[in-house]
């Protein structure tokens, strides 16, 4: 059956939802995105992700800076649609937003509920180590990342970097956003509060990027692919920022940050990493052996 449908979205993650949405047939009457940001040199205003896709769907886009005012609310509530699709929006739903559209508003979130409410879901699954995530559809409440789950589905992260369980989370998201409109319409659904102890990912902080060698290469394994591609687990080599954005743990010890062999295998507080992709300031992404041919990384180099 067609719903009619409103979409809060903003970044790429979001994009493949809103695409298998108007493929499925649905009626998406309206698209909230986040305000352009100015951009570049001169400062040009720079449409997301969902703004842009929208706009070459020929949807109307709208970007309110808040929806917490009365006259936004009403322009809301006046779409008369059947439920509103919500994936990283980036702002808080106040409960006039919340209860205007018949079946409420449905959340698409990137972790396995409780476990990493928040702003950076993702990253933080693969920081933490975690064996595996997945992304779950929610009723949305007035609460940040607090309502009852309707469907789920789990991914093992292995190696991934965070970009690479991005794009995954965001294709089986799509997927389970219109399951869960189908058995939503049809009343086969049923909402399951969330059981366990909340954990939050908060926004990652520049001072968390550093990678600190003292630590050991588990857990900086796990750092540099949680940061990878963005903004990047990073280091200060020949007094230069380097950014690591995938390494690989092996076997080896000396002082922590010590170069110890020419294939680039830096000693950790327990074990070692050898490093795979690295970029330097203003360069693009290479591998390790592509940046030794012109930047000297002798063995004995400490990085810090």
């Amino acid at each position: 059956m067609t719903l009619r449908i409103a979409f809060l979205g903003t970044p790429d993650f979001a994009v493949p939802t809103l695409a298998a949405l108007i493929a499925q047939g649905h009626d998406v009457v309206c698209v909230y995105s986040q305000p352009p940001r100015p951009k570049g040199r001169g400062l040009a205003e720079n449409l997301g992700p969902v703004h842009e896709f929208a706009l070459a769907s020929h949807i109307a886009v709208r970007t309110p800076l808040t929806l917490k005012d009365v006259a936004q609310q009403e322009l809301f509530a006046s779409l008369g649609v059947d439920v509103a699709v919500v994936v990283a929006y980036g702002l808080l739903l106040p409960q006039a937003v919340l209860s205007a559209p018949r079946l409420g508003c449905i959340n698409l979130h990137a972790s396995l509920l409780p476990r990493w409410r928040g702003a950076a879901p993702i990253q933080r699954a693969v920081m933490a180590g975690d064996g595996e995530t997945g992304v779950m559809t929610m009723q949305m409440e007035a609460g940040l990342d607090t309502g009852p789950v309707l469907m789920a589905e789990r991914l093992a992260i292995g190696r991934k970097t965070a970009g690479e369980l991005h794009d995954a989370l965001a294709h089986l998201g799509a997927d389970l956003m219109v399951r869960t409109l189908g058995a939503l319409e049809r009343g086969s659904i049923t909402a399951t509060p969330q059981t366990g102890e909340p954990v939050y990912a908060k926004k990652i902080t520049k001072d968390e990027a550093r990678i600190d060698w003292a630590k050991p290469a588990a857990e900086l394994d796990c750092l540099i692919r949680g940061l990878s591609p963005f903004p990047g687990a990073w280091c200060i080599a020949n007094e230069e920022r380097l950014k690591v954005l995938y390494a690989e743990p092996v076997s080896g010890n000396g002082a922590p940050g010590t170069v110890l062999n020419d294939a680039l295998t830096i000693a950790c507080g327990e074990g070692a990493l050898r490093l795979v992709r690295v970029q330097r300031a203003g360069k693009a992404v290479m591998a390790a052996d592509e940046l030794l041919r012109g930047f000297a990384l002798a063995p004995g180099t400490r990085l810090a």
